[in-house]
């Protein structure tokens, strides 16, 4: 009688280990890969294991994750602050999207790189152009989210709250928030994988400081390629992070409020 090792394992910790051997064995191939290639394009995982370790000593590693996690909480908030009250303002009257709708539509589709030149311009090298071209990346998502999460609130509902004659303030607190938080919560999680994308491309040109910078600097300071892997680990490492914490957000029970259809 053979025994395999899913016999003494129960399933949940199954479940939990598919991943991490998946990313292992695609670890192991990466470094096969890169061993058995005639030419060193690609630096292998003990290489830029060792690119880690070597930011770590010289104290570079926590500078440029705190840098960008800087920029990206400054533009998210700002933008989260002004884009979801608008927003729920906007969709809540119809006047007020008839008249934002067309200029929401000709600034949204402009990608904030577009904007590097200006933010320059405007506001020099360093963090106020970063923290500005994020806000601008998660400011237009933000705000279609609100809108859309107010214009799919039935309208019934909030004629029958008037009717039993809750107030204005009322309304909006007992049948408008609980309606669309859940659905800004699914935003706020898009959009802050909006700003981490946006922070990193701006470091490599607004920027001397942070994730997006490591990796052009090591380019371009004797192609140090394992600093170039090693920052693109980090980046998506962090970035997974930053979703699970905002995952987390969907499962907080005063925040899963919803309405019914039935």
């Amino acid at each position: 009688m053979q025994l395999s090792l899913n016999s003494f394992l129960p399933l949940s910790l199954r479940v939990r280990l598919r991943p991490i051997a998946f990313i292992a064995a695609l670890l192991i191939a990466w470094q096969i890969a890169v061993s058995r290639s005639p030419v060193h394009i690609l630096p292998g995982p003990s290489e830029v294991v060792g690119g880690i370790v070597d930011l770590i000593r010289h104290g570079l590693l926590l500078k440029y994750i705190v840098a960008s996690l800087f920029r990206v909480t400054w533009g998210f908030l700002l933008a989260a602050c002004l884009a979801i009250p608008i927003g729920l303002h906007v969709g809540w009257h119809r006047r007020a999207e008839m008249a934002l709708n067309p200029l929401i539509q000709i600034f949204r589709p402009i990608s904030p790189l577009a904007w590097i030149p200006i933010a320059i311009l405007w506001l020099g090298v360093g963090d106020l152009s970063s923290i500005f071209l994020i806000f601008l990346g998660c400011f237009f998502p933000l705000l279609l989210t609100a809108i859309n999460a107010v214009q799919n609130v039935p309208a019934v509902h909030a004629n029958v709250a008037r009717n039993f004659g809750l107030s204005p303030a009322a309304v909006v607190y007992r049948v408008l928030y609980p309606a669309v938080v859940p659905q800004l919560i699914v935003g706020l999680r898009i959009t802050l994988g909006v700003a981490w994308l946006v922070v990193v491309a701006a470091e490599m040109i607004a920027v001397n400081s942070g994730l997006g910078f490591l990796i052009v600097d090591a380019r371009n300071a004797g192609n140090r390629y394992d600093l170039v892997v090693a920052g693109m680990v980090i980046i998506g490492l962090i970035g997974l992070l930053l979703d699970l914490g905002m995952r987390s957000l969907e499962r907080v029970k005063s925040l899963r409020w919803s309405y019914s259809e039935d």
